[in-house]
């Protein structure tokens, strides 16, 4: 598997794509071309997830901070489990390409 290849099928929603599956943890690929989550949405996840941008970009909003978060390739963020966040933007002039870890907090 190459984290760059078969970008192209994300037009229209968002792709998840699991790459390993364990009782301890789950890592996926996310592909984004434009999308953001819907106004008045938010994720409120019951694990913590690592996120890595590896290519295009995203701005996320956490719900209890006044400034929103703007990642280029190579940033990284964690999220604890039930911090409320939503993704405001992401590149639309080509894929934002995400790793995403979702583990259970400690």
């Amino acid at each position: 598997m190459n984290l760059f290849s078969d970008v192209s099928n994300a037009d229209i929603n968002e792709v998840f794509q699991t790459i390993k599956r364990h009782p301890q943890f789950h890592l996926e690929r996310i592909v984004s071309h434009g999308q953001s989550t819907p106004v008045g949405e938010w994720f409120d996840q019951d694990t913590d997830e690592w996120v890595l941008l590896l290519k295009g970009s995203a701005t996320l909003k956490i719900e209890k901070q006044s400034n929103c978060i703007d990642l280029v390739p190579g940033d990284m963020i964690e999220i604890p489990a039930r911090c409320r966040h939503r993704v405001e933007k992401t590149a639309a002039n080509g894929p934002t390409i995400w790793l995403a870890l979702h583990y259970s907090p400690a």
